[in-house]
């Protein structure tokens, strides 16, 4: 993988890491009942749902890419449309503006660090949008002649490790972090970069043809 490619996928998934979503939501709940133990207990599950994700999207895309062109050319639209429909939602969310975040409630009551990471690990494991972000992005970031499956691999332990670094430092500094990212114009400006990043690699897959 070439520096420029690397350094789109990491922009990429740092946008969608740091846009605000469940992992942020179940970290704030978390946070203030339960401690910074526990916070960084459902970052241990946000990791290892990332490789379930990754292991099942992987395995999908070799053996639908081995089938046939027709199949690359689905997986290919596919990916294309929901690259597409991320960026164009984004867009319109920062054109029409919107509201601070509302406030988290924490959690009723305190939870041990297994149901903080069991909590983090559902809480991604059974959110369909990751595994439709690798099926997107993979083919597009995997080199002519690299191993597929090996690269494939980096690219989650690459998205994995943003995550744990973003939310680690959400652990950290929740109270901070919430005053700087939860204002009105720095979500209108994050989504309006999301919309137009998100288009373009949607718009270069689309474009993209089979190797073989």
């Amino acid at each position: 993988m070439s520096s420029a490619q690397l350094l789109a996928f990491v922009v990429a998934t740092t946008l969608l890491v740091t846009s605000p979503g469940p992992n942020g939501v179940l970290i704030a709940r978390l946070v203030p009942t339960s401690g910074r133990a526990a916070g960084f207990a459902a970052i241990a599950g946000f990791f290892t749902a990332f490789y379930i994700h990754g292991t099942l999207s992987i395995l999908g895309i070799s053996i639908l890419l081995m089938q046939s062109a027709t199949a690359f050319t689905l997986v290919k639209l596919a990916g294309a449309a929901y690259l597409l429909w991320i960026g164009v939602k984004s867009l319109i969310a920062a054109w029409r503006g919107a509201a601070p975040l509302a406030e988290v409630a924490p959690a009723r009551r305190a939870r041990t660090l297994r149901r903080a990471y069991l909590e983090g690990l559902l809480t991604n494991g059974l959110n369909p949008k990751v595994s439709m972000f690798y099926l997107a992005v993979f083919p597009q970031f995997v080199p002519v002649g690299a191993h597929p499956v090996a690269t494939a691999f980096e690219l989650v332990f690459i998205h994995s490790m943003i995550n744990v670094i973003w939310f680690s430092a959400v652990v950290l500094l929740l109270a901070r972090l919430s005053a700087a990212t939860q204002g009105a114009r720095f979500q209108r400006w994050l989504k309006a970069v999301t919309g137009v990043v998100f288009i373009g690699f949607g718009l270069k897959l689309a474009s993209l043809r089979p190797t073989a």
